[in-house]
């Protein structure tokens, strides 16, 4: 009797095993599959006075993405740019202005908002951040 118990164990066992490595292998196809991937956003940027907008651009790595700027910029701004992975879309515009600053940032992904910030003040950084669309 033991030894068909102990047979059962084993076998149930191993086929835990077998299923958890083929399920280990799945995670990690997705995750090798949503780092190439890539995602399209437009980031709007609307206000008074804003002195400069920094945004994720797509260069750099998912988690260390290169950051572009813009200075003086023609409001309202929008700029549409490639992702890719698990790297989040963000934009910060920066106004300071002594009668008083206004921004609203906006990030949007296949017509949908994503993001919406607002700010007003002396100094204002009105910034968005998104998580990746690929990994909802």
């Amino acid at each position: 009797m033991n030894r068909t118990i102990r047979a059962a164990v084993c076998s149930v066992a191993m086929t835990g095993l077998v299923l958890g490595l083929g399920a280990c292998s799945e995670a990690v196809d997705q995750v090798d599959k949503a780092v190439d991937e890539t995602y399209e956003v437009t980031y709007e940027v609307t206000g008074k006075n804003v002195d400069s907008i920094e945004f994720h651009g797509g260069g750099g790595k998912a988690m260390e993405p290169k950051t572009e700027s813009v200075s003086k910029p023609e409001l309202p701004w929008r700029k549409t740019v490639t992702l890719r992975g698990i790297m989040p879309a963000a934009v910060m515009p920066v106004a300071a202005d002594p009668e008083g600053a206004q921004v609203t940032c906006k990030i949007i992904h296949k017509g949908k908002v994503l993001e919406e910030q607002s700010a007003e003040g002396l100094v204002t950084a009105g910034g968005c951040t998104a998580e990746s669309p690929i990994t909802q």
